[in-house]
């Protein structure tokens, strides 16, 4: 199939699925930013009020008992926030609606550090207070504890795991490690949590002897961990297997940027939106374990579907050598870069740069007849500026202007860019593009008077 009969078919089909796709999502909203908040609040109070309140007080009158009683309560939040963690990590549908896939990730990678920080102090915290107990030194009681309590242990190695993982995460280390390997390191926290728990089920003294908190406790494990069997493995796989994507075609664009154009059965049925974009697994030697976010750059053309990578490390890199009929592994869609964001009735600008316009190309796909979208488009060469003919085609058809930018980040000012829109308040923004650029222009649309509800945006990193 011809790369560039995506636009084409896509012209003839664009406006019907645009209503129907806005009929199967709803615009993430405060509200549902708060009900999260307090369902988090209300469970942990629940959970672990009880337990709380009856055991570890008591442990405050006793020698060490206030180190103790610190260490028990760093463990409990630090675990619970874990816990959180995990149920955020699952992709569950009804949480992704509510606070949008890039709420979701700025939940997930807000919490991060906490856990870890906490249960640091659960450990540091305990030790002091069972030393000071046994009127012994720190240092000295160390040894003993793995004595008296063998299953410290496991404990120490799930706390080891999430320093590590937490040491690989601070950002300069991790723009430092390829994706792939910074992934199957992360994946080690699952081992990590699972040892935790058992730790302080057998352990902790607000379980011990409470029948109900170890009940809610494990069950909300239990729980927390179908959900990512079911979302993260269950559910793809069974995608996976119905769908049957196959390599077609790869298609070069310009120097670092390819197009990948599947074949697969019942694309019709795939519940996708333009500017979303799914985890993908090529299962050849040294890809299959790897699953990588890419946009789909065009909506589905049944049998077909398509992705546009920018080559920015080694597995990227080596998906232009891809052999046509290589089996394709996915999960999703996910994203809330998407049509359904918008306020009905208000027009859309876009800003994209460089391989950003994957994001934009699809949504505008998406858009209504004659709606009029103002597509800004930057791209550092005019080589770069990738999937051009198919955006102007589009755009024409809906009735609506195109931009195009060329120049390097340092001789084109965010400034310049904003003020191609002349009619920014009356529309909703739209920002694809790498971390930095969407970041410089969503500054710069502010200090313009754009509101920040206005502003939506699809950030293309690690």
């Amino acid at each position: 199939m011809s790369i560039t009969a995506f636009s084409a078919a896509s012209n003839r089909r664009s406006s019907g699925r645009s209503k129907r796709a806005s009929l199967r999502s709803k615009k993430p909203s405060v509200v549902g930013f708060n009900l999260v908040l307090i369902l988090i609040g209300v469970g942990f109070g629940v959970f672990l009020g009880l337990p709380l309140v009856d055991g570890t007080l008591t442990e405050l009158k006793g020698r060490g008992g206030a180190a103790i009683f610190v260490g028990s309560v760093t463990g409990l939040l630090g675990t619970y926030l874990a816990l959180v963690m995990v149920v955020l990590a699952s992709r569950v549908p009804p949480l992704e609606r509510m606070l949008g896939q890039v709420g979701v990730i700025r939940w997930h990678r807000s919490l991060a550090p906490w856990p870890i920080l906490l249960l640091v102090s659960h450990a540091v915290f305990l030790t002091v207070g069972y030393a000071e107990a046994a009127r012994s030194g720190v240092l000295s009681y160390i040894g003993r504890m793995f004595n008296v309590f063998p299953h410290l242990v496991t404990a120490t190695v799930a706390l080891a795991i999430m320093v590590l993982i937490g040491l690989i995460s601070i950002k300069p280390i991790r723009n430092s490690i390829p994706r792939e390997y910074w992934w199957l390191v992360h994946l080690l926290m699952y081992v990590a949590l699972i040892l935790a728990f058992a730790h302080e089920v057998v352990l902790g003294p607000s379980f011990v002897g409470h029948r109900f908190a170890q009940i809610s406790w494990t069950l909300s494990w239990l729980v927390a961990a179908g959900l990512i069997v079911v979302y993260r493995f269950a559910i793809p796989l069974y995608r996976s297997m119905k769908h049957g994507l196959k390599v077609a075609e790869v298609v070069p664009l310009s120097g670092d940027v390819v197009s990948i154009v599947m074949e697969g059965k019942e694309l019709d049925k795939l519940r996708f939106l333009g500017g979303q974009f799914m985890e993908w697994r090529f299962l050849t030697k040294g890809r299959w374990w790897q699953a990588h976010p890419f946009t789909v750059s065009a909506r589905p053309s049944p049998p077909y579907l398509r992705i546009t990578v920018k080559a920015v490390g080694d597995f990227s890199q080596g998906l232009r050598d891809l052999k046509p009929g290589t089996k394709v592994f996915f999960e999703g869609p996910y994203g809330a870069f998407t049509t359904y964001a918008t306020t009905e009735g208000k027009k859309i600008a876009l800003f994209a740069g460089g391989v950003g316009v994957t994001a934009a190309r699809a949504l505008v796909e998406d858009l209504p007849a004659k709606s009029a979208p103002v597509v800004v488009y930057r791209a550092s060469t005019s080589d770069d500026l990738v999937l051009l003919e198919e955006l102007e085609e589009l755009v024409k058809y809906k009735k609506g202007y195109l931009h195009t930018v060329v120049g390097s980040r340092g001789e084109v000012k965010m400034e310049d860019l904003v003020r191609l829109v002349d009619d920014l308040a009356d529309r909703e923004v739209f920002i694809s593009g790498s971390d930095s650029f969407v970041d410089a222009l969503q500054l710069a649309l502010l200090r313009a008077g754009v509101p920040f509800k206005s502003l939506h945006e699809e950030a293309y990193s690690l």
